[in-house]
This record gives C-alpha cells, structure tokens and sequence, in this order.
C-alpha cells in the first residue's frame, strides 16, 4: 500500500476520484452471497474479505468474480476499501464524490443476495 501511495502522489483530485470509483465498483460487484459463503465475515470483515480479492489484482478479481471458491477465507485488505478516498480527503480536504449511487459497504448490493 505504500508503493500505491507512492505512485499515486502526483495524481490530481479527479484522477483519485476516479481511482475510487473503480474500487468501489469492483467492491460493490463482489458483494455477493456466494462470494461470502467462502470469504465469511461480519459486515466489515466481508468488506475487507473483498478488498483483499481487489488488492490482487484483475486476473484474481477475475477468478473469484466467475468462481467464488478460489477465494481465500478470512484474508483481508482493509487499507485499499478506502484508499483512494482517503488519499483525496488528505490532498483536498474532502471525500471524493463519485457520482455511482452505490455503496462499497458490505450486503450492499441486492444483486448479490438472495432475498
């Protein structure tokens, strides 16, 4: 997480947004039922369960997105859930407004989960 800091130094207040937004996304898209079965976790728990799967990078993301048993139970990555955002309220002074109408937070997205 420090070398992504280190890369995103120079980055501009729209360009960690959209960073953020990214996340978010891949977040939202994992919040899923099947997905938790393996990960498990409580609320904040399956959120960073996820951000572990995103931190890993797309091929990872990829696998677990199309077969949630190649996920890991109980690894996390609680700095990248946030990490843009946090960046961008360090640099400006504010969180980044993203614009998506969806959350990141865990059993966030209906989608995911069965009613």
């Amino acid at each position: 997480m420090d070398r992504l800091g280190h890369l995103s130094a120079e980055l501009t207040g729209q360009e960690l947004t959209d960073l953020d937004r990214v996340v978010e996304r891949k977040l939202h898209d994992i919040d899923r039922e099947d997905v938790h079965e393996v990960t498990d976790g409580s609320d904040d728990g399956f959120l960073y369960c996820r951000g572990f799967i995103v931190a890993l990078g797309r091929g990872f993301y990829e696998a677990v997105r199309a077969d949630p048993a190649m996920a890991l139970p109980d690894a996390e990555c609680e700095s990248l859930c946030y990490f843009f955002a946090h960046l961008h309220n360090d640099r400006f002074g504010s969180w980044p407004e993203t614009g998506s109408g969806i959350s990141r937070e865990s059993f966030g997205n209906p989608a995911g989960w069965s009613a």
